[in-house]
């Protein structure tokens, strides 16, 4: 009997320990997790504060960009795809762009006056420093990161494959809700195409 107690005793401190392990973990995980957010909003902020040459273009000051976890999820997911099948495209292998991802994410146009997306991609650089300066100093990549009409962002790397998710959406005004509402302004979407 008091071996067997001894036992249960030994299995309960066994399963404490490998929860609190668990634990830990996940809060080193999400430390880690809201420090990378954290850094990537810091230096984008601070340029689009600034404003920058982006090439020969002069690029004005924009608003602050928010952290959007669905542009996070449409990002990690295509890292995720890149590293898997290594490759570097903005096209997945299954053909899917960058729009069709985001919106799968759950990144929508639905309940929003416009919707806008962009998408910047890097291979090779070990640190978000380096990454950032490479984004920077492209012309393109540049301009998606000082585009006034995006308003949030959503970053991820996979074995240095990163993806960095741009999206600007634009609520209705209260009056055109209220328009809407009543039935006096309806709502008309064009289809677009989905070429890179």
């Amino acid at each position: 009997m008091k071996k067997t107690h001894q036992l249960s005793g030994f299995i309960v401190a066994a399963i404490l320990l490998l929860l609190t392990t668990a634990a830990v973990k996940w809060q080193s995980q999400n430390d880690d997790n809201r420090q990378f957010k954290q850094e990537f909003l810091r230096r984008i902020n601070q340029v689009r504060a600034k404003g920058c040459n982006c090439g020969s273009q002069y690029m004005p000051p924009a608003a602050p960009l928010v952290w959007n976890n669905e542009l996070e999820n449409a990002a990690g997911g295509h890292a995720d795809d890149m590293a898997r099948q290594q490759y570097f495209s903005h096209t997945s292998k299954d053909g899917r762009n960058m729009e069709d991802r985001m919106v799968l994410s759950g990144y929508t146009i639905k309940g929003f006056k416009s919707f806008m997306v962009g998408e910047n991609i890097a291979f090779g650089q070990p640190s978000i420093a380096e990454v950032m300066n490479g984004w920077i100093n492209s012309p393109g990549h540049c301009k998606n990161l000082m585009n006034p009409g995006f308003r949030e962002v959503g970053v991820a790397e996979r074995n240095n494959y990163w993806v960095q998710d741009f999206g600007g959406r634009e609520s209705w005004s209260l009056r055109e809700q209220q328009l809407i509402k009543s039935g006096r302004m309806r709502i008309v979407r064009e289809q677009s195409g989905h070429g890179d």
